[in-house]
């Protein structure tokens, strides 16, 4: 959750008072989202329980009390499962607050209540006995259930309030003893009431504090993502530098698909940069080296690579290349290059920035060779565009090698 305004109140609420904690607004709306599965979860299995005891508590009471006491149980205590099993079947599925809500409260009446007749259909000792073990159910419920307070206090005025009313007419108990009885209880519930307030409140705090961590996650991986990309990209240009550049070349020919498919490599040179940056300066430089990148970057495909490689130096990869996709791109650059109009008075070239491309390809019919090797035969052919008059692009062949022995590459 990156909401600017959710994680200000979460990191007001943190530097709190861990008592003060109170989830309101989106960030109680985002706290049910969270934690529904467990909450409703909890909720069936109750409810299930509830069930099973019910069922079995009933079964047991037709062998073990007498006759006319368990059969005037068996109408109150039947009612039971079916309002158990309503709510574990409601909350199978994530449904609005209301329902959710009515149904807890609804069906946790039913029951508390269906507890209570239980014990006065059968009356004598029965009657308190059964009020006693309804208290405690509902107690069961305050611990287990994982809902906000005012439902949590709901179950526990139910359960005191029906308490009171049938102990008063408890003809066994005096009324004296009914009230303390009653402040027993009461004290019992209100103290479970506290604690579930106090795991209420632990819980949100533990969910504030997992939405400033998955905060500070986000943001140390977008620091890291931005770092990455500073790593890789060329400060003044945009393009790819030339670190980034050589990883990806160890990359690209270690993959299986590259074997599969030729790939050539374009080396880039601005003529005459040094006039450029002696007479019009370095800033002027600059902005011709940005000019140009962006020209490059502009003319090859998504799949390709460009990258800054030395001063004034740009080299291309074309993945799965052919020597004639491979010379298209080059004179496509060389050309839009020219066509940009850089001024670039001291050139002996053109009065405006030229730029020269080697080109080699791998040899779709020999052994494959490494990218250094291919590096290398994209700077013999640059060399020789260079030599053969600038602006210009040259494709390597084999026979050029015999040449470039008698003459060191000079690509300035």
């Amino acid at each position: 959750m990156r909401d600017p305004e959710i994680m200000a109140e979460a990191e007001r609420l943190l530097s709190g008072r861990t008592r003060d904690v109170r989830l309101k607004g989106r960030l109680a709306e985002a706290f049910r989202d969270r934690s529904w599965r467990q909450t409703a979860k909890i909720v069936r299995s109750w409810m299930v329980w509830v069930v099973v005891l019910d069922i079995l508590t009933l079964t047991i009471n037709m062998f073990l009390l007498p006759r006319s006491a368990a059969l005037a149980m068996l109408a109150p205590g039947a009612v039971i499962a079916p309002a158990a099993l309503a709510v574990a079947l409601i909350w199978r599925k994530q449904r609005s607050d209301l329902i959710l809500s009515s149904s807890l409260m609804i069906g946790m009446f039913i029951i508390l209540l269906a507890v209570s007749l239980t014990g006065i259909a059968a009356g004598g000792e029965w009657h308190e006995r059964y009020l006693n073990v309804m208290v405690f159910v509902a107690i069961a419920g305050i611990t287990i259930f994982s809902v906000p307070q005012w439902q949590t206090l709901s179950i526990a005025v139910m359960a005191l309030g029906l308490y009171l009313l049938f102990m008063l007419q408890n003809p066994r108990v005096e009324v004296l003893s009914t009230l303390s009885a009653f402040l027993f209880f009461a004290s019992g519930v209100s103290a479970t009431v506290v604690a579930r307030r106090t795991m209420t409140i632990l819980a949100h705090k533990a969910f504030l504090l997992e939405l400033r961590d998955r905060r500070r996650l986000a943001e140390l991986e977008e620091a890291n993502g931005q770092l990455e990309e500073l790593a890789r990209i060329d400060p003044l240009t945009g393009v790819a530098n030339r670190r980034w550049m050589t990883q990806m070349l160890d990359a690209l020919w270690n993959t299986s698909e590259h074997r599969s498919a030729s790939v050539a490599m374009l080396m880039c040179d601005i003529d005459e940069f040094k006039r450029l940056n002696d007479r019009r300066g370095h800033a002027e430089g600059d902005r011709c080296l940005v000019e140009v990148a962006r020209i490059i970057a502009s003319r090859v495909r998504r799949a390709d690579y460009v990258a800054r490689y030395g001063g004034e130096e740009f080299l291309v990869v074309l993945p799965e290349a052919t020597e004639r996709g491979a010379l298209e791109v080059a004179e496509r650059i060389r050309k839009n290059v020219e066509a940009a109009a850089i001024p670039n008075p001291g050139s002996r070239v053109a009065p405006v920035v030229t730029i020269s491309i080697g080109v080699a390809v791998e040899p779709d019919d020999a052994e494959r060779m490494t990218s250094e090797q291919l590096q290398s035969h994209a700077d013999m052919a640059l060399y020789f565009a260079k030599r053969a008059g600038r602006n210009r692009a040259e494709l390597y062949k084999p026979k050029l090698l015999g040449l470039g022995k008698r003459a060191a590459p000079n690509v300035a």
